[in-house]
């Protein structure tokens, strides 16, 4: 790990050439353009589409490296299943926490009350970029679901970038790596090691493009739909921010003060990375670095790979908050009543179907659409309503759900004993800078 310290200003590097400052800067121009030249504005999508097919490109590999690394690095299993079982206990209370919450702000601010749609006017064509996609979710609950995690073959997982699929292969790659020890293993462990590390500096040179996507992203975004055709669901989209600023500075706050660090703080040590995914709707895109910045702050590294690619299917946050709250909103606004037992049935089916989210693509409505099938009185046509402010609820999502995930990274560290709370205290003080590109 390379240190600077915090006397030596000679070695800061110039404004511009911060990967902050260059996505902050393609955010503004991006809003610029699409309000100036909508047209043009629109046609840049390109580099959105562009980057985030590279950052696709090399996440699934990625994930597989570094949970294999992670279980046969750390030598004992039992450690690992310790590690494991944290990891899924934190990752059920903060999924019911964060579903709850999107409930609760639901009924107290109303955002569907007044709309009065009729779903006999609702456009079903809408959904159907959506339907192949519904088959992975709907039908078979749980059953259907487990038989998902297992990959006909271990390279289709890979293929297809299937991140649940793939860590189930990692999973019983790396613990079979585990057992066989020795010499043997050893050299897979080895092998893991250098691929892993040739893939991250892989990554590193794609991140360094991506401020060409956040452009394209924002630019499309605001050219595409522009400020006038969003008044009707902005309260939908306002609420949504606020409910995971809420989570974020009051849940998950409660949560890293526990850990004895600030949540303030924290966010800003990751600054870089959180912007990038607000700008991308994209978590993928950081994933590397992330890793990286929670084994700077004194995170065990095996913790690291284990819990944050579990994370990415297993805890998402500002999902879990999306989906109540998207529930409700579609039944206020086509004026459905809920019992209380739909209520309950809405938030037990949402804790299977928010699981392994982050590979189907078009999630948030396709697993919107899984979760309302436990509820037959709300028309399912309404999620056409949502379609049109996705992109835009989708920044949060991804903000929130990367968030939690580096939060519940953090705390299953400190459960373990397995953080070093001294460094990560200088670390997010200032006191001990690093050098995140190194290594």
């Amino acid at each position: 790990m390379t240190t600077i310290t915090a006397a030596a200003p000679v070695a800061r590097k110039p404004l511009y050439t911060s990967l902050f400052v260059q996505v902050l800067a393609a955010l503004l121009l991006g809003i610029v353009l699409g309000m100036a030249v909508p047209e043009f504005a629109v046609s840049l999508k390109i580099f959105s589409d562009a980057f985030l097919k590279l950052i696709s490109m090399i996440v699934a590999p990625i994930v597989f490296c570094v949970v294999v690394h992670g279980i046969a690095g750390a030598g004992d299993l039992k450690k690992v299943g310790r590690v494991g079982v944290k990891a899924l206990v934190y990752f059920e209370v903060m999924t019911t926490v964060a579903l709850v919450v999107g409930l609760l702000l639901a009924y107290l601010f109303g955002p569907g009350h007044g709309m009065n749609i009729d779903p006999s006017t609702l456009d079903a064509k809408a959904l159907n970029t959506y339907a192949d996609n519904a088959h992975k979710l709907k039908g078979g609950g749980i059953g259907s679901f487990l038989m998902n995690i297992i990959p006909t073959t271990s390279f289709d997982a890979l293929s297809r970038n299937d991140v649940l699929q793939v860590l189930f292969f990692a999973i019983l790659f790396g613990t079979s790596v585990a057992l066989v020890g020795g010499e043997k293993g050893e050299k897979i462990t080895s092998l893991i090691d250098a691929v892993s590390t040739v893939l991250f500096r892989t990554m590193g040179l794609i991140v360094r493009v991506a401020p060409l996507g956040v452009l394209g992203a924002v630019a499309y975004t605001v050219g595409q739909y522009g400020v006038g055709s969003l008044k009707q669901l902005v309260s939908l989209v306002a609420l949504f921010y606020v409910s995971v600023a809420i989570f974020v500075l009051g849940v998950l706050g409660t949560v890293m003060a526990l850990a004895g660090l600030n949540i303030l703080k924290f966010l800003a040590y990751l600054r870089e990375e959180l912007t990038i995914v607000l700008a991308t709707a994209s978590s993928d895109a950081v994933l590397p670095q992330i890793m990286r910045k929670l084994e700077r702050l004194g995170v065990k590294d095996s913790v690291v790979g284990l819990v944050i690619p579990t994370g990415y299917s297993f805890n998402l946050d500002a999902f879990s908050i999306y989906l109540t709250l998207a529930v409700v909103f579609i039944a206020q606004a086509t004026n459905t009543p809920l019992s209380f037992g739909d209520l309950l049935l809405v938030l037990g089916v949402s804790l299977i179907t928010s699981k392994g989210a982050h590979g189907v693509p078009g999630s948030a409505i396709v697993i919107l659409a899984a979760t309302l099938n436990a509820v037959p009185s709300i028309p399912a046509i309404g999620l056409v309503l949502v379609l049109s402010v996705d992109w835009f609820i989708g920044m949060a999502r991804a903000l929130g759900n990367l968030i939690g995930n580096c939060v519940a990274t953090v705390v299953v560290a400190a459960w373990e004993g397995d953080l070093d709370r001294a460094k990560a205290v200088r670390v997010l003080d200032g006191e001990e800078l690093v050098d995140v590109t190194a290594g």
